[in-house]
């Protein structure tokens, strides 16, 4: 049994989720400090996966990608870089996909902070940076943690997106919920049968990592 789609798809998700960390940290945070009408309407893009069709975002990425005009073209012609049918096309959908899995828990922990937190830092001299990583963000480990988990597992699970944009090429763009969708049509029931167990497993083992670690911080110390 090939499984270069499990590891296509672990190697997608890991980058997904460290770019979108990346990304996504001083996005939630400059998001929680206030709010205006640029910040809502940004939110609201950042939010549009959720309730928009995979195949839709990702029909629309394939696009503005597509080497035959606009971004795409300009890509190609510039930097010789084409994200259509490609892995780097699989982590730009991925990005856009998940970034509300990664952004939006970041941003309610932090907005749940009390403000003395951050005034008392800065009373000491601290920077909004060095307020940011040394005081903030130990703060709402659980919550990003989730975040990471959440980012990570949702992307295992895409189909729709990676498909518009990535196609269905076998040891680049074929990620293992596709090789589970081209098994069934293959009425080859035990490979996606394989597949799915797989994906199953490490995303269970995933969530259940996720509420034992937030269970134990929220333990008080006397218990």
């Amino acid at each position: 049994m090939d499984l270069t789609p499990i590891y296509l798809t672990l190697k997608l998700a890991a980058i997904t989720t460290l770019l979108l960390l990346v990304i996504g940290l001083p996005v939630a945070w400059w998001l929680s400090r206030g709010r205006s009408f640029f910040k809502i309407a940004l939110e609201a893009i950042i939010t549009m996966p959720l309730v928009l069709p995979p195949s839709v975002l990702g029909f629309y990425l394939l696009l503005a990608f597509s080497p035959l005009h606009g971004i795409g073209l300009w890509l190609q012609k510039t930097f010789d870089v084409q994200f259509v049918f490609s892995f780097k096309g699989l982590v730009l959908a991925s990005i856009i996909y998940s970034m509300p899995f990664m952004i939006g828990p970041i941003k309610s922990a932090l907005q749940q902070l009390p403000a003395s937190l951050s005034q008392a830092s800065y009373s000491l001299g601290k920077s909004r940076w060095q307020t940011f990583v040394k005081v903030l963000l130990p703060n709402i480990k659980p919550s990003l943690l989730t975040a990471v988990v959440l980012t990570f597992a949702h992307t295992l699970g895409e189909f729709g997106v990676v498909l518009m944009i990535g196609g269905n090429i076998p040891g680049v763009t074929r990620v293992a919920s596709i090789a589970v969708y081209d098994s069934v049509e293959q009425m080859d029931y035990h490979t996606a049968n394989v597949y799915s167990l797989i994906l199953f497993a490490i995303t269970f083992v995933l969530v259940i990592a996720v509420f034992i670690f937030n269970k134990y911080q929220l333990k008080s110390p006397l218990e």
